[in-house]
């Protein structure tokens, strides 16, 4: 059985550890943070800090967005997108790693603390009931702080986090 994490689509892009992982992991990746990497990839304000980085990252938010759009694939995104809080086909994204597209919807019952996106990959972990994967620090203490009752791991700490969902599931 995969591990499964929601997380943004622009976090596959920027860590490439996430399309390379030691077991079988699939990502629920809400719809709205496929749109994002349009944005991102079309900005000129800076992903990354280092130019060299930055430029980088945008050629593999350009790949991840390509990806999306080959014909199969676009498919089986648009087959989630009429309903509410349906869910995509997986889309393989390597040996061990595929991401599945969550038509997840926005309702503002965190929209004080949490950006819109924020919101979704938090009601996404709790409908799914698994953690999210995020780089995010600020976000993470804003979870613990306003006692979300989601999971949620540091991207520094995936490998550890895949093992630990292993144990779970096992136990």
């Amino acid at each position: 059985m995969s591990r499964q994490f929601v997380t943004e689509a622009v976090m596959m892009a920027i860590y490439g550890q996430l399309l390379v992982p030691g077991s079988s992991v699939e990502y629920i990746v809400p719809y709205t943070t496929i749109l994002e990497l349009y944005e991102l990839r079309d900005s000129d304000e800076p992903l990354m800090n280092i130019p060299d980085e930055d430029r980088h990252v945008k050629v593999k938010i350009g790949e991840l967005i390509a990806y999306f759009e080959e014909p199969l694939n676009q498919k089986k995104i648009r087959r989630c997108l009429t309903i509410p809080w349906a869910k995509s086909p997986a889309i393989v994204l390597g040996e061990q790693a595929r991401v599945t597209v969550i038509n997840s919807v926005d309702n503002a019952s965190y929209g004080e603390i949490f950006d819109p996106i924020e919101t979704e990959l938090l009601l996404a972990s709790q409908r799914e009931k698994i953690p999210i994967l995020t780089d995010q620090i600020e976000l993470i203490h804003r979870i613990i702080d306003g006692g979300v009752p989601v999971t949620v791991y540091d991207i520094d700490d995936f490998e550890f986090a895949v093992e630990e969902e292993t144990f779970r599931r096992s136990h």
